[in-house]
């Protein structure tokens, strides 16, 4: 029997072994598995030498090859990426290489989601690969988690609330969430308060998708077309917006389910205590059926904005945010 792979890991303790998989849809944290697992194996022998291959192109060095290394080099390691695009030549290829890897060579597998490519993982996995995860933080305690960890990589420090208003203000794409915190970090000393946060992205946090959404449940419709067409205006996709608004409509009905069910949000959804006691305050004068209409306008303004339904044109899509924010608010007002 071949060897069983281990539980996934997290992408922070990746290591070098001869079979690595690195599965999931989030770039940033695959990108930095590969990074780590090749830094370590370089720690352990600095002439190790580092092959990049694209599973999905034309190579023309043989994986087995790659992995041999040259005389001149006793460890290797090789990078394969674009494997949820794999070829069948390079699929046959890397199968019988999972088979039979070099001990003396670290491959890293590389597969951003699909099922192209599923009989290598699943090879890979009965053969011991180290199995790295890396899927996309849903949760926003997720991403507030990351951006805790980035400023303690920086060592430094940084308030609850501060967090809060760099992820609201940046968004959820991880990469302008490690970037920001690299600028904060490298233009600002001590502990990242919530005035620094201000003063480099403020512009951006007072026109938030989520400030919208925060108007729209409160029924202050007003407000929220007001913010909405500053932010459609300075060029941002409509997109984020009803996200936004679908964001806090299921956080709102989690909470408020959770209650009726006897759960604890933070445990069962993966929600913080401040985002619960949010929640709550924007539940006051809602019903089960409004709140079921709200996400029912805001579902079908999600397909709109994205090409669905007819809504194309720019003058269309915003009409459909703005559609979503008015029936959002009347809900609200019941």
């Amino acid at each position: 029997m071949p060897p069983r792979a281990k539980t996934s890991i997290p992408w922070e303790r990746a290591e070098p072994a001869p079979l690595v998989l690195v599965a999931g849809p989030e770039d940033l944290l695959g990108e930095r598995a590969i990074a780590r697992v090749t830094r370590l194996a370089q720690q352990a022998d600095p002439d190790t030498d580092v092959t990049n291959l694209n599973a999905a192109a034309p190579n023309g060095l043989a994986l087995a090859e790659a992995a041999s290394g040259d005389l001149f080099t006793t460890h290797t390691v090789v990078v394969v990426r674009g494997v949820e695009r794999i070829t069948d030549e390079f699929l046959a290829e890397a199968l019988d290489y999972a088979q039979q890897p070099n001990p003396d060579a670290v491959v890293i597998f590389r597969h951003s989601g699909g099922n192209r490519g599923k009989k290598l993982l699943d090879t890979l996995r009965a053969n011991g690969a180290v199995d790295v995860t890396v899927p996309v933080l849903k949760w926003d305690s997720d991403k507030d988690q990351f951006v805790t960890a980035e400023f303690r990589s920086h060592e430094r420090l940084i308030d609850q609330d501060a967090v809060r208003a760099l992820v609201e203000a940046i968004g959820g794409d991880l990469a302008e969430l490690a970037a920001a915190c690299n600028q904060l970090a490298a233009d600002t000393q001590g502990r990242i308060s919530r005035a620094m946060v201000d003063r480099y992205y403020g512009g951006k946090i007072e026109t938030t998708a989520f400030k919208v959404a925060e108007a729209a449940v409160v029924g202050d419709v007003a407000r929220a077309l007001t913010l909405a067409r500053h932010v459609l205006g300075s060029g941002l996709d409509p997109v984020p917006l009803v996200a936004a608004l679908g964001s806090t409509l299921r956080t709102m009905a989690r909470v408020g389910g959770a209650k009726a069910a006897k759960k604890n949000p933070a445990q069962d959804f993966g929600i913080q205590q401040w985002q619960e006691d949010k929640a709550w305050k924007q539940l006051r004068g809602w019903d089960g059926p409004r709140l079921g209409r709200a996400i029912l306008a805001v579902e079908r303004a999600d397909a709109e904005v994205k090409g669905l339904g007819g809504a194309g044109t720019k003058t269309a899509r915003a009409y459909a945010v703005e559609r979503a924010i008015v029936a959002v608010a009347s809900a609200a007002r019941g």
